[in-house]
């Protein structure tokens, strides 16, 4: 082999540069964009910073400022009755977890019987459409009423007995009609051929539910059964009604001892705490649907 006939590629000088570099004109669009972004930022700041002072002012110059200021803003009364709020508050924490995980499990039965096509299950269908016209159109005030006071009436053997367990059992059975019909609105919302294609691959229809159906489904409606789940959260303060001493209940037992409504800013405050970051975690999923919605679209 001759080395020197042997022919050995050499890279080139320089690498050409592949990099976009942006014009002038789009460099200048840019700082354009981001000037006008923060000069709208800083309007929108100004104009909710006046208009608060605006409206607090108004309050203050109200003839009844002074009364409102003893009955509802009394800063040692808050504080004297905030442990007392903060442990009622807590059974509505308990009560708004374990309200959730039935009503997520009540309502994906009642979604999954509504889409299904079986000729066999059409009692069930026709249960379940009754199920959730009747619940949802009965308020949820007036379902607490009927259930913690009705249900023990009966005086069947294992009826629960408990005020809180009974408000419980309300909400799960008004709020699985709303979550049922989000659940079934998301699981009509996948394509068939989604479906399709998982049964091309082998999967049965058990396998094809869970591992394309449901999650798709469920990926879409996050944000609404978001939104449901802040409302059950605040509806758990319905439950006072029945006598458990749940936040709102003690807000009240405060506020008729001392004859000062403070204490229900309070247990309004502590709801605040709770639903506010929820709101924001909902807004933040819809605003990344419909990004993903757009994307899809421009592909």
């Amino acid at each position: 082999m001759d080395l020197e006939k042997t022919a050995v590629p050499h890279p080139p000088a320089t690498a050409p540069d592949d990099t976009h570099r942006p014009s002038d004109h789009e460099l200048e669009r840019q700082r354009f964009r981001r000037s006008r972004k923060r000069r709208h930022a800083w309007t929108s700041s100004l104009c909710t910073v006046l208009g608060l002072v605006a409206l607090g002012a108004a309050a203050v110059a109200s003839p009844g400022w002074e009364r409102v200021d003893s009955l509802f803003l009394d800063g040692a009364e808050l504080r004297a009755a905030f442990p007392e709020l903060l442990r009622g508050f807590w059974l509505n924490i308990q009560m708004f977890l374990i309200a959730e995980v039935l009503i997520l499990v009540l309502g994906l039965l009642i979604a999954l019987v509504r889409v299904s096509r079986a000729p066999g299950l059409q009692p069930l269908r026709l249960a379940a459409a009754v199920y959730v016209d009747v619940f949802r159109g009965v308020p949820t005030l007036l379902l607490v009423f009927l259930i913690g006071f009705g249900l023990p009436a009966l005086q069947l053997q294992g009826t629960p007995s408990e005020p809180w367990v009974l408000g419980v059992i309300a909400l799960v059975l008004s709020y699985a009609a709303y979550v049922g019909e989000v659940l079934r609105a998301g699981l009509n919302s996948v394509h068939p051929a989604q479906r399709n294609a998982a049964r091309a691959l082998g999967l049965n229809e058990r396998q094809t539910l869970r591992h394309v159906v449901l999650p798709q489904a469920v990926r879409n409606v996050l944000p609404p059964l978001l939104n449901d789940f802040i409302a059950l959260q605040k509806d758990t303060a319905l439950v006072a009604v029945l006598g458990p001493l749940e936040v709102l209940r003690a807000a009240q037992i405060k506020a008729d001892y001392d004859f000062n409504y403070t204490p229900y800013l309070g247990a309004a405050l502590l709801f605040l705490a709770v639903t506010i970051p929820l709101t924001r975690f909902a807004d933040r999923l819809q605003r990344r649907a419909a990004r993903r919605t757009w994307a899809g679209a421009d592909r």
